[in-house]
């Protein structure tokens, strides 16, 4: 998925988060993160950036934020900028930061988009020190949930379990090297304050499975949305579940060494 095609122009509205349920993600990511203050903090697949800075407020930094597409890194870097925040270039499989370098590494939303999995769970486990942990926000092929714009667009669901992962592969993936599943943790967040919000964010077709669906699809969707919309009288807020997997790596476990460093 190249998101320096379409998606970093529309990202950031598209797929912005309420204030409230930032705080909600923030809180949970300090409930599962280590104890010790301040922690050094991966953003693995930081995009635009919308956590990126969240996360040095919260740990106290530093924050890497690396982003593969240099135009989602762009906006980061003209958007979301703060004192303890670096964006970097770099992937998953090839990340620009020394051994044991890293508290905590979030990827929210992230995993599935990565190419070569066991090469990149081999470099968290470079980076992460002994005892960290890694906060895999994200959806599962075996309990995806029911999304509120898969009912106008069916074929979303379909598309969406051929591309994300099954639980028991990613955590066997990260058990390889030596990383143990913790806790998977359901929570329910607020996307919109009203349907007619939540419609105006989907025209801008933000989510990466607009770019598997075909033009008909999209277009009846958004035509079953628009009925719906025409009947709603705007005072539900849109809410969905979500997965967040929390995995430590083992205290004191050997890792490949490396010359990377923080660019």
């Amino acid at each position: 998925m190249n998101f320096d095609q379409r998606q970093y122009a529309v990202y950031a509205a598209g797929r912005a988060l309420l204030t409230d349920t930032v705080a909600m993600w923030a809180d949970a990511f300090a409930r599962h993160a280590p104890p010790a203050r301040p922690l050094a903090v991966l953003d693995l697949g930081s995009g635009t950036g919308r956590f990126s800075p969240v996360l040095a407020e919260r740990f106290g930094g530093p924050v890497f934020g690396v982003e593969p597409h240099d135009r989602m890194r762009a906006a980061a870097e003209a958007d979301a900028t703060h004192p303890d925040v670096t964006y970097l270039a770099g992937s998953a499989e090839g990340l620009p930061l020394p051994d044991a370098s890293c508290d905590l590494v979030l990827l929210y939303l992230v995993w599935h988009h990565v190419v070569d999995r066991v090469a990149a769970v081999a470099e968290i486990a470079r980076v992460l020190r002994p005892g960290g942990r890694v906060l895999l926000r994200g959806a599962f092929r075996d309990r995806m949930p029911e999304l509120p714009w898969h009912g106008w667009f069916p074929g979303a669901r379909a598309i969406e379990q051929e591309v994300f992962p099954a639980l028991g592969d990613v955590t066997a993936e990260f058990g390889a090297a030596g990383l143990r599943r913790v806790v998977l943790e359901r929570l329910r967040q607020c996307v919109a304050p009203n349907l007619a919000a939540y419609a105006e964010r989907l025209r801008l077709r933000p989510y990466s499975t607009f770019e598997h669906m075909t033009a008909e699809e999209t277009r009846a969707g958004f035509a079953a949305l628009d009925a719906d919309l025409a009947d709603d009288e705007g005072a539900q807020p849109v809410g969905e579940d979500c997965d967040l997997l929390v995995l430590e790596r083992a205290g004191g476990g050997p890792f490949t060494r490396s010359t990377g460093a923080v660019a």
